[in-house]
């Protein structure tokens, strides 16, 4: 019998759940909005996963990535108590992610910042933010998808979060894991192509490096 669906927090529309391998054998089940990008974990469930499960995360999201996201609200409820939910900010080694919490059934994480949280992700430095700001002027930020204007922030000035692209040594052992076989993603962070001389974006706006970096890596590992 699978878990009952549950509210998004912050779209109020029920969230799929989906079943994904745990560390110790078994399986857990996940609850993810795939328009607000965001995944809610009960209790230690974001601990329990097993490598190839975040990797198969990287999939679904590929698989999405066309999809409007939904702008988050500005305040989110539990989907079990329907308690405020605190915003909270922990530091790893590859840097600090944000997510909201409930002190007693859980917490709501967006994609970008479980990928931080998990070590497939990593905060862009200085010289990486200077050629960003030669390819394009604004991105969406990968945490609330605000817009971050680089000739002004090098972070998102609606919720702090840093930019971020995936690492791609850990992306590399985690889909050689999954895949069964050996996987070499450039080293390089990915950046946006330059339009064409006379071509303008449809969206200049609409730029997420970590969805761009996601969408090449699993198509990378599949070709």
């Amino acid at each position: 019998m699978g878990k009952h669906l549950i509210p998004c927090p912050s779209c109020r529309v029920p969230m799929q759940s989906l079943r994904f391998g745990r560390k110790l054998g078994g399986d857990v089940a996940l609850d993810v909005c795939f328009a607000c990008q965001g995944i809610w974990f009960d209790d230690r469930e974001s601990m329990q996963l097993a490598p190839a499960s975040v990797v198969a995360l990287f999939g679904l999201i590929h698989e999405h990535r066309d999809r409007p996201r939904q702008a988050l609200a500005s305040v989110m409820h539990c989907p079990r108590c329907r308690k405020a939910l605190s915003p909270l900010r922990d530091v790893v080694k590859h840097g600090r992610f944000n997510y909201l919490r409930c002190a007693e059934h859980g917490r709501f994480t967006v994609f970008s910042q479980f990928l931080v949280e998990k070590g497939f992700v990593r905060q862009v430095n200085a010289a990486e933010i200077s050629r960003l700001r030669i390819e394009v002027a604004q991105l969406n930020c990968s945490a609330c998808g605000a817009p971050v204007d680089l000739r002004k922030e090098s972070a998102c000035g609606y919720c702090q979060a840093p930019i971020v692209v995936l690492d791609a040594d850990a992306v590399n052992k985690a889909l050689a894991d999954y895949l069964q076989r050996p996987v070499a993603l450039p080293v390089t962070a990915p950046m946006p192509r330059r339009p064409a001389p006379g071509q303008v974006p449809a969206d200049p706006g609409a730029v997420d490096l970590l969805l761009e970096g996601i969408s090449s890596a699993w198509e990378h590992a599949l070709s």
